[in-house]
């Protein structure tokens, strides 16, 4: 072999072979190219660059070369051939004179020899024959092939096939459908190569790799060429007489397998999309904060709306798909007697119910804690707005009080004008005292803010400080401005008692009438009748307090008028009341102003009284409406639970009844709806409590949630009860007695059996069970066949097929790996370029990317183990 491996360099001088070479190597390699949807046209310029070259390599030999380089460059170009000429040698084929430098320069002859050494590598050394060469073994297999036809006497590669005689008897002699032997001369060597050719190609899937008129006008064709080219014929017919049948058989395991592969496939992308969701929406629900504004929380509870209806139900619907899919595949699995299927860790149907109760349990609560977040932020922002009412009437009061405490105008006054600032300071004094309350009340609403954490809180803080430290200051300058007048005091003879009686009524009756105006105005936040009944009693309560007011205000203003009388009487300018700064005119306004309010309260009061009384007719819809979709959903739910194996008739009765259910289900979705809507205005109305019903519109999803599951899980599990019965073959009598005894066991109603019910199920039904080591034993590799995943009980669905499980005619493993070996003549391996002759392409291919290496003495380059494929197909393993 080492002679053939080593290419004679001078056997490529003669012209009229290196011709024929091209002609057939070319032909050769488009053979296998074409897999590749590519070809070559001229062999010593289409292989200079590498690419098609490592390409050639992988097709022939089904692995995976390097990454090419995809420069342009020369020494691109090399590197690509260097990595196909160290594959060719890593298969153990010595290259002789042959550098990539050469084959990337075009030269014609090194090429054709390096094409020759793949073609001697790939299709020529695999050949053996009684242990000889592939040369020999080629050889003695036409010699075999061609004995019995006249005429033809095979002794080498290049004149014994010259008449084309040798060629059309190997056809014959496999194929005597496609060709007359007895019609052909030997004087018709033309003739003859263009039949063989031509049947070769159209029939064998032969291409045409050598020319008829070279071979006939050479003195002495090409013995390379030839050899190339009677390999294909040994390939093609080798093994085709026991091929169809072993290919057939492995067909149907293949297309259950590529099914079932199919289906956990599924699985796996349903439970890794649904896994993925619930873990991007779960911290979402979990993440209990907001921006502290009332639109921001508004706008998150839109988001909370739209997630509930349109994001949730679709992810409810893949998760009952998810399960009926895996119920299904376990099925089918059991059936093809194939083992049980367990997904990839994190993803059993076990992890991804954890993890929808997670998303569950992230989810509860989360609304009404955002009713209640909206709730308090409604607090806040009511509280701010009084906080700024009242800094506004304070910060009007204090306008100008600092300049007239800090004023010394005391030092330059007559003596009465200093009595009358004495009085003056005094009712001032007497104000300032009435605005303690207030400042007191604008700190206290301050604090409550921080304490609630309003957003706008530092605003709050700096206008609260602004207003305390110009109160301190006030206090501070009233104290000095007294102490300078007592010192200055010397005389009070000439009080106006009129003005100082203003003074003395006035102050207190323009305080009363603040307070009265801040009442009026006051803002508030009710959420039934009867606090809105509270506060018209309390505007009751005040407005009869209107009479004894309004006999003040006639004080008042009497004394203003007596004192003008005096000055007519006396032709005097009334002076100005040096004891106060209110005005009768102050005064009268701010009583206008107060009973214009009143009756406005008396409106306002009156409109929250209608809303209030709206919000509790929409409490009695909603009420009575929850009422009746809830008592609909319970009842539901309990005839759902009652179905199974506890009831009596055929499954397809029990399907027939749930299936009944599931579309009352699909009718009764508008008055779900219907609440949803009645639900949605009564948030909008910013209700939040509801005496006349124990439902929530919350509790009520859950319901319908868990009504709608119930149902996919019911009707998927009857359907896969029928499945299994009719593939077992079970009449309907013996599936009501195993009914009868499963359910006479099941004490607890739960469709399932413990452990110990399920062995005194079995001994009622005839199992000799001992009650020694040797019982438990046997009943333990009993619960190892009902009970694979150890899940501790056992269903009803594993209870139908254990007692029917000796029943099925399937397919084993031996079967298969008999097929294969028929395939691979009886060989202890199979390479690839068999399957893609035998197998069609899809299965061809999924036993090749699955087949693991051939590893036996007596491997040969690209084997692959049939044996341990074959065993996997019924065993555990990631098929």
């Amino acid at each position: 072999m080492e002679e053939e491996e080593e290419w004679d360099r001078e056997g490529l001088l003669d012209p009229a072979w290196e011709k024929q070479q091209k002609k057939t190597f070319t032909a050769w390699c488009n053979s296998h190219l074409r897999k590749a949807g590519t070809s070559i046209e001229n062999i010593e310029e289409d292989f200079r660059h590498g690419l098609k070259l490592m390409l050639l390599l992988e097709v022939i030999s089904g692995e995976q070369l390097p990454k090419p380089d995809r420069g342009k460059m020369r020494f691109h170009k090399i590197a690509n051939v260097n990595k196909a000429l160290d594959y060719i040698a890593s298969k153990g084929v010595k290259l002789v004179s042959i550098g990539a430098e050469e084959i990337v320069d075009g030269n014609v002859k090194m090429t054709l020899g390096m094409i020759w050494t793949i073609i001697l590598r790939f299709a020529i050394q695999d050949i053996t024959v009684e242990e000889l060469t592939a040369k020999e073994g080629l050889l003695l297999w036409c010699q075999r092939k061609t004995a019995p036809y006249k005429n033809v006497n095979v002794q080498n590669f290049h004149l014994s096939f010259k008449d084309g005689l040798a060629f059309c008897a190997l056809i014959h002699r496999h194929r005597p459908d496609l060709i007359d032997y007895h019609k052909l001369s030997k004087e018709n060597p033309l003739e003859n190569l263009n039949t063989a050719f031509d049947i070769a190609e159209k029939y064998l899937d032969i291409p045409r790799m050598l020319d008829p008129e070279d071979m006939v006008n050479s003195a002495k064709p090409d013995e390379r060429s030839v050899m190339a080219y009677v390999s294909s014929y040994y390939h093609a017919f080798s093994g085709a007489q026991q091929a169809e049948t072993a290919a057939n058989r492995i067909c149907k395991v293949l297309k259950i397998n590529q099914e079932n592969e199919r289906l956990m496939e599924e699985y796996e992308k349903l439970a890794s999309d649904l896994l993925a969701w619930i873990k991007k929406t779960k911290p979402w629900l979990e993440n209990r904060v907001t921006d502290n504004t009332l639109p921001g929380t508004q706008h998150k509870l839109e988001e909370f709306r739209d997630y509930r209806r349109k994001h949730k139900p679709p992810k409810l619907e893949d998760k009952a798909k998810l399960e009926n899919n895996f119920n299904t595949l376990q099925t089918r699995l059991r059936l093809s007697n194939r083992p049980a299927y367990i997904p990839t860790e994190g993803k059993l149907v076990s992890d991804i119910a954890d993890a929808w109760k997670g998303l569950e349990s992230a989810e509860k609560g989360f609304e009404e804690w955002l009713l209640s977040e909206l709730q308090r932020l409604e607090r806040l922002d009511h509280l701010a707005q009084k906080f700024r009412h009242k800094c506004e009437i304070h910060e009007e009061w204090a306008v100008g009080k600092e300049e007239m405490l800090e004023s010394r105008d005391f030092k330059k006054c007559r003596l009465n004008e200093l009595k009358a600032m004495k009085k003056k300071h005094e009712a001032f004094e007497s104000d300032l005292a009435a605005h303690q309350d207030r400042v007191e009340q604008i700190a206290a609403i301050a604090q409550e803010l921080n304490a609630l954490d309003y957003h706008d809180v530092n605003r709050v803080n700096t206008r609260c400080q602004t207003i305390c430290d110009q109160w301190d200051r006030l206090g501070q300058s009233t104290q000095r401005r007294r102490e300078g007048l007592e010192e200055a005091e010397k005389i009070l003879e000439r009080i106006d008692h009129l003005h100082l009686e203003f003074a003395k009524r006035a102050a207190p009756f323009n305080n009363w009438m603040d307070g009265a105006k801040e009442d009026l105005l006051d803002m508030f936040i009710v959420h039934t009748t009867e606090e809105v009944q509270g506060l018209i009693s309390a505007h009751d309560t005040f407005k009869s307090t209107l009479g004894e007011a309004d006999k003040e205000y006639t004080t008042i203003i009497t004394l203003v008028q007596d004192v003008q009388r005096l000055a007519q009487q006396y032709n005097m300018t009334p002076p100005d009341n040096p004891y106060t700064t209110l005005h009768a005119q102050d005064i009268a306004n701010k009583w206008r102003e107060v009973q214009e309010l009143v009756p406005k309260r008396d409106q306002t009061l009156q409109q929250e009284m209608m809303r209030q009384q709206k919000n509790e007719t929409l409490r009695r819809q909603f009420a009575n409406k929850a009422n009746s979709v809830g008592e609909w959903i319970e009842k539901r739910l309990d005839f759902v639970a009652a179905i199974g194996v506890h009831m009596k008739g055929s499954l397809e009765d029990h399907l027939n009844e749930i299936q009944h259910v599931e579309k009352e289900c699909h009718g009764f979705r508008p008055h779900m709806e219907e609440l949803e809507r009645i639900n949605q205005e009564v948030q909008e109305s910013m209700i939040f409590e509801n005496r006349y019903t124990q439902y929530t519109m919350e509790t009520l999803r859950v319901g319908w949630e868990q009504l709608l599951t119930a149902l996919a899980r019911n009707i998927n599990e009857l359907e896969n009860q029928i499945l299994t019965r009719d593939s077992k073959g079970i009449s309907a009598q013996q599936m009501n007695e195993f009914k009868l005894s499963f359910s006479h066991f099941d004490k607890n109603k739960t469709s399932r059996l413990e452990p110990k019910e399920f062995k005194a199920c079995l001994v009622s039904l005839g199992y000799n069970i001992r009650d020694d080591k040797q019982g438990e034993a046997d009943f333990q590799r009993i619960m190892a066949i009902v009970d694979p995943n150890r899940t501790g009980y056992i269903t009803f669905e594993a209870f139908i097929d254990f007692m029917t499980r000796e029943t099925a005619d399937t397919d084993t493993a031996e079967q298969v790996m008999h097929s294969f070996k028929i395939l691979a003549g009886d060989k202890p391996f199979i390479t690839a370029q068999i399957l893609r002759q035998e197998l069609p392409p899809d299965q061809a291919e999924y036993c090749i990317q699955r087949m693991a290496p051939y590893s036996g003495r007596d491997a040969v380059p690209g084997a692959l183990d049939y044996m341990s494929f074959s065993t996997a197909l019924y065993g555990e393993s990631d098929l």
